[in-house]
């Protein structure tokens, strides 16, 4: 199978682009594009096709995707599990998959009975960029009582991550003595940070495993129904996390 490589963003995608290298090809991976016109035209084209962490409303094709709610449920469970109870998440909502992990970390909180008050636990960014990441927290800590400051961060990417590190070190707090820090994401900087992160990998190589062998059985098999693969993702755990003694 020869691989094109077509650049598109996430929404209002090129059109004309995306068309012109359909029809030099024979199949299609289509990876974080939101785009609802370009689901249509994909599905119109009557060529196998398959979205990679993203997903068709119309369920015309196929997908497979991070299980991004149960990676959120549990990367949260997790830092219950450790004895934290003040856990602060940071959450750059930009897309739903990110929205899908935090209802995740809400559906934790509320397994353990205890009530998730977006006001005190929750940091929302405009972006996965780790400066944003550092300021946002740092004001956090400013303006947070001693007795309501979080003993872990739960970020919803490694960048973000790696600012919240930089903030509390700002901060004259040690990570993890002090407060812990966890990813879910586990690749971009998780193992070579200064203080290697705790993490729930995404499983990146799997999906796209995943997806070409789901463009295979659509070429060898054109009625193969259509549906959603969702994967679980793996904890690593490393130095940015520690339990919490009450």
């Amino acid at each position: 199978m020869r691989l094109r490589y077509c650049p598109l963003e996430e929404v209002e995608s090129d059109a004309a682009l995306f068309i012109d290298k359909m029809q030099q090809t024979e199949a299609a991976l289509l990876i974080g594009i939101d785009d609802e016109h370009i689901h249509q035209l994909a599905a119109e084209m009557n060529k196998p096709c398959v979205l990679i962490n993203a997903r068709d409303r119309r369920m015309r094709l196929p997908s497979v995707s991070p299980h991004h709610q149960l990676i959120g449920e549990f990367s949260a469970r997790y830092l219950f599990e450790q004895g934290h109870r003040q856990i602060l998440s940071l959450h750059c909502l930009r897309r739903y998959t990110m929205e899908q992990r935090l209802q995740g970390v809400r559906d934790a909180w509320h397994a353990m009975n205890l009530r998730f008050d977006s006001r005190q636990h929750l940091l929302t960014l405009n972006s996965f960029s780790s400066n944003e990441a550092a300021e946002r927290l740092s004001e956090y800590l400013r303006h947070c009582p001693d007795a309501l400051r979080p003993t872990a961060i739960l970020a919803s990417g490694d960048y973000i991550a790696a600012g919240a590190v930089t903030a509390l070190e700002q901060a004259g707090l040690r990570v993890p003595q002090d407060i812990s820090v966890m990813s879910m994401d586990g690749f971009n900087l998780a193992a070579i940070h200064d203080i290697p992160l705790t993490s729930v990998q995404v499983p990146r190589d799997e999906l796209g495993a995943a997806a070409v062998r789901m463009l295979q059985e659509m070429r060898l098999n054109p009625g193969t129904p259509t549906g959603s693969l969702l994967l679980n993702g793996r904890l690593v755990v490393r130095e940015s996390g520690a339990a919490h003694s009450r």
